[in-house]
């Protein structure tokens, strides 16, 4: 039982789903204290994830939040039509 407590831990850390990926970036948002663009580009370096292969992690929420702190730097018009290519 032991490995197999083991074996399913790994599987689900090498597994990402939206909601397990939302997680981690809360997570580094509030430890590192940065916003949510520098904490997805942080958490793909750490873990060598081109940043084009997370597009399907990003879910709506965390959509929003990207979308605030693009406003917020200037990376994109605050207009309420605004989309991220995402």
């Amino acid at each position: 039982n032991y490995m197999e407590n083991e074996f399913t831990t790994a599987l689900s850390k090498k597994f990402m789903n939206p909601a397990k990926f939302a997680v981690e970036i809360e997570n580094l948002v509030k430890k590192e204290k940065l916003n949510y663009i520098d904490a997805i580009v942080l958490y793909c370096e750490e873990n060598s994830i081109e940043i084009d292969s997370i597009t399907k992690l990003i879910s709506k929420p965390l959509k929003e939040k990207l979308k605030c702190d693009a406003q917020q730097l200037n990376f994109m018009k605050k207009t309420t039509r605004a989309k991220l290519p995402l």
